[in-house]
């Protein structure tokens, strides 16, 4: 694995998905709050086939992390090559400085590459430094948000020995968090984002001292009733955090190191890292408010950098390989190398989506689950989980294909005022999926609609027919349920009617039996999606008339492809 050298692409292909235009400025209401580009309701569908190479039951789970083959892993190479085309195109187009990414599965790393600067401007303008720093692998990232979930197993560590209940109150262990109507606040709104508290306040304005800040924290009115809405919230995890610390009598950071990063073998995740790594550290940004000039080698967070840099919400600086030695943990029942963090069943109380009541808005106890404008094509509904920092950084975990997908950037190098990251991180995820082949039939190829926001794509054939006639194909299909479809039309007097349609997932390959009625002139497969979010998409297979004659494209937009 190494660095990647800055190659600008001069072809984007329709299969991709890929476009040289990115995605539009990330918001900045909210200081240092990640940004949904797009909510949408997870409609569920059913799970697909597990006999099939996708979802396959027999991935094997190594214990630790180790280099692989793509073939080793199960998967195909080229679209995992392409990774480094959509890298070096976002870094071209000034979407971050630098970037390294990360995949495995079952344990088996298959790509960790670096590309671009960690460190690259002195100041807001862009000015170049005399010595700009490369990207390594082992570039250590301000993770921003992806600490929540640190923040999360540390809790839940506690929760395993007996010292907390999810739906005890918070005032029940911090009795000033009940002020200003807080009482009735469970740990379990905090986790899940349901506390009714606001989604941030210029907490690093107020007060003098890290103590009085989590003060401030406490008195702090809720914005709703507890409960009764979602709102990604950073003042539940800093609440989150303070628990944490009451419970163990340990500041948090003490509290991580000695029962997570420790036992793991993360030697390169730390809270508040020494002068002596700022070399390996990824810039950040140059802030003017507050004045701390260019920030390089402390967090990023104005609220966390208030709170000495130990935060629920903010704080951790990790590499790609350390963060997915973590994530392990969550595809092999709490446990890296022997070493067990968390019980199975707590891994899979934090895996369950505790927010049924907010469609789209699904989360776990940390974990955002099924949110497709990051994850694209490695969401299943509400079976993937990850998480994003404003950084520029996001992890996705597919469980069901054993597949951790890591990109650590530091996009708001040397301002936050950039490109969103949100594009790169679909195009990212989407090729990752591609590269976890779906099994052919007969080892034969197939049809494959390809990728695309805003897609209208077809194979039409034309027909003479004297008779109404039967159409057989095969299909496999995992397509975002609700929001892209797959029609099988045909052309009667000018006009295109839907005869079946797709959407969700198929049973793995599925026999299919349409009646073409005598009047059609023309008969077409067209898969349509919408303006983000793509599944792992439509195949179709062996398409034939009732005379044993297969179709024959007049237009054909679909690839043939074997995997």
């Amino acid at each position: 694995m190494k660095r990647r050298t800055l190659i600008i692409p001069t072809v984007c292909t329709i299969f991709l998905g890929t476009s040289t235009v990115f995605a539009s400025n990330d918001m900045t209401g909210f200081p240092t709050i990640e940004q949904k580009e797009e909510k949408k309701v997870m409609i569920p569908s059913q799970n697909p086939h597990p006999a099939f190479t996708w979802n396959s039951s027999i991935i094997p789970v190594s214990s630790i992390l180790h280099p692989s083959s793509p073939r080793g892993a199960g998967m195909v190479e080229a679209p995992l090559q392409q990774i480094d085309q959509i890298m070096n195109q976002a870094i071209s187009e000034k979407v971050m400085p630098g970037a390294v990414t990360f995949v495995a599965r079952g344990g088996k790393i298959v790509k960790h590459d670096a590309y671009g600067y960690a460190a690259r401007y002195t100041d807001g303008q862009f000015t170049e430094m005399e010595n700009p720093i490369l990207t390594q692998t082992d570039t250590i990232y301000d993770l921003a948000s992806i600490s929540k979930i640190f923040t999360s197993t540390a809790a839940m560590i506690l929760f395993e020995k007996g010292l907390f209940q999810l739906d005890d109150p918070v005032a029940k262990y911090i009795p000033e968090f009940a002020a200003n109507g807080k009482d009735n606040v469970t740990i379990r709104q905090l986790m899940t984002h349901t506390s009714g508290f606001t989604a941030w306040i210029p907490l690093y304005a107020q007060g003098n001292s890290r103590e009085e800040r989590i003060k401030q924290i406490f008195n702090q009115p809720l914005k709703n009733a507890p409960g009764s809405t979602y709102e990604y919230s950073d003042l539940n995890m800093i609440t989150l955090g303070a628990l944490i610390e009451k419970l163990s009598g340990m500041r948090q950071d003490e509290f991580v190191k000695k029962y997570i990063t420790e036992p793991l073998g993360l030697k390169d995740t730390m809270y508040n890292p020494p002068a002596s790594l700022k070399h390996r550290i990824a810039a950040t940004e140059y802030q003017a408010v507050p004045n701390r000039g260019l920030v390089w080698g402390e967090v990023h967070d104005e609220n966390a950098w208030s709170l000495d840099g130990v935060a629920g919400h903010a704080g951790v600086f990790s590499t790609a390989e350390d963060l997915a030695k973590f994530a392990h943990i969550f595809i092999n029942d709490g446990k890296y190398g022997g070493k067990s963090i968390l019980k199975p069943e707590t891994v899979k109380l934090m895996l369950e989506n505790q927010n049924e009541a907010f469609p789209g808005d699904d989360h776990g106890l940390g974990w955002e689950l099924g949110q497709g404008w990051m994850m694209d094509a490695l969401s299943e509904g509400t079976y993937s989980f990850g998480h994003t920092g404003y950084t520029g950084t996001s992890i996705v975990v597919n469980p069901n294909n054993k597949t951790i997908a890591i990109l650590l950037t530091n996009r708001v190098h040397p301002s936050r005022s950039t490109i969103s990251t949100n594009q790169t991180r679909r195009l990212f995820a989407r090729q990752v999926a591609d590269s976890i082949p779906v099994s052919i039939p007969g080892k034969e190829s197939a049809w494959f609609a390809g990728y695309g926001d805003k897609v209208n794509r077809a194979m039409e054939a034309d027909l003479e027919l004297k008779e109404d006639t039967k159409l057989t194909f095969e299909t496999w299909h995992l397509i975002e349920n609700a929001w892209d479809f797959g029609n099988v039309e045909v052309k009667i007097d000018g006009k295109w009617q839907t005869l079946i349609q797709f959407t969700g997932a198929s049973k793995g390959w599925e026999s299919k039996e349409v009646v073409l009625p005598s009047r059609a002139e023309k008969v077409r497969f067209v898969y349509k999606t919408d303006t983000s979010t793509n599944s792992r998409g439509w195949y179709v297979l062996n398409p034939t008339l009732g005379n044993g004659k297969e179709l024959s494209f007049t237009t054909n937009e679909w690839q043939l492809r074997n995997y």
